[in-house]
């Protein structure tokens, strides 16, 4: 599902697909590459809502100080008729210090000029289609075999059936498994380590929440009060999860993962979450988050008045993705 890129990124990349997980690694593998060549390379991310008449050629013009400059234009499927033909005027012609990297998400009919572009100067073409089952067990397979372990086919399936279908939380489980597990990973490893961790799906909670994804933050939020977890472990994973996106926000543009995993006191396939979820917030929404989340942690301990520490999770859940969304 994902090609491998090479140590040489070429100058333009197509990202094209649905499933924005792996397009969020497809692009960072350019980027990484590109850093790999060159440290002190300039990133920056455009989106249609933002991107003016002209800021991309003049982003793109030649440079007095010959620094390279990697171009990511998210959401190119979106891009209204002028822009898309200035967008595919700029891919036609790029100038040599500029990477250019166009996230597609694989509608023909939209931006149609942009794809027609991207394969005019035969960019490099990264496929990121919606996973059926068979391939969501091989990419549950190839993160643990990335990490250096193994895991038994019928572990996981169940591995599956207890995170569900969505790449970014099986990505997140497999690191946790090979982090707090030894040897080989089998069906009742995955099992024992379901049944006897119970903040994993507090960290579930939390990063829907903090990603923005209301219904689905609080269908998990339900399920796992229905499961027995203790509501000051939602909290406190919650709270957790803020503090780390403060934490990356505050950390100086550009450093390295392995850099920012050693100053935070992360693992390192985390910071890339976090630095994925920082993206969505504002200093001042994320103040509010946190606050909310102290008051309901002050509820369901007993300290705010609260009856019922399941409204009160609730409403800090509702509140936290009401201030990313702000």
């Amino acid at each position: 599902m994902l090609a491998a890129m090479s140590a040489q990124p070429p100058q333009v990349t197509l990202v094209l697909g649905p499933e924005t997980f792996l397009a969020e690694r497809a692009v960072g593998r350019v980027v990484a590459a590109v850093r790999a060549a060159d440290p002190e390379a300039d990133v920056r991310r455009l989106e249609p809502g933002t991107l003016e008449p002209g800021q991309l050629v003049e982003l793109t013009s030649p440079s007095l100080f010959g620094e390279t400059t990697v171009l990511v234009l998210d959401r190119a499927h979106e891009l209204s008729g002028d822009l898309a033909a200035e967008v595919a005027a700029v891919l036609c012609d790029p100038a040599e210090h500029v990477v250019l990297v166009v996230v597609h998400g694989g509608a023909a009919n939209r931006a149609k000029a942009v794809l027609e572009a991207c394969r005019a100067v035969r960019a490099t073409e990264v496929e990121c289609p919606t996973p059926k089952p068979s391939e969501r067990l091989r990419f549950v397979r190839g993160e643990i075999a990335g990490a250096g372990r193994s895991i038994a086919e019928d572990a996981s399936q169940v591995l599956l059936e207890a995170v569900g279908s969505d790449l970014r939380e099986l990505a997140n489980a497999c690191a946790q498994l090979v982090s707090d597990t030894e040897g080989p990973i089998t069906a009742s490893v995955v099992q024992r380590y379901y049944a006897g961790r119970a903040e994993v799906s507090s960290f579930q909670v939390a990063d829907l929440t903090i990603d923005g994804r209301t219904s689905d933050a609080l269908e998990q939020l339900r399920f796992a009060l229905g499961c027995g977890v203790a509501p000051v472990l939602l909290t406190s994973a919650l709270a957790q999860g803020l503090r780390q996106v403060g934490r990356l926000a505050s950390a100086p543009q550009g450093a390295r993962a392995g850099d920012l995993a050693r100053d935070l006191g992360l693992p390192p396939w985390k910071v890339d979450i976090v630095r994925r979820q920082a993206r969505g917030w504002a200093p001042d929404g994320l103040a509010r988050a946190i606050a909310a989340v102290a008051e309901a942690d002050a509820s369901v301990k007993g300290m705010g008045g609260a009856a019922d520490p399941g409204y009160a999770l609730e409403r800090a859940v509702l509140a936290v993705t009401a201030a990313r969304s702000a």
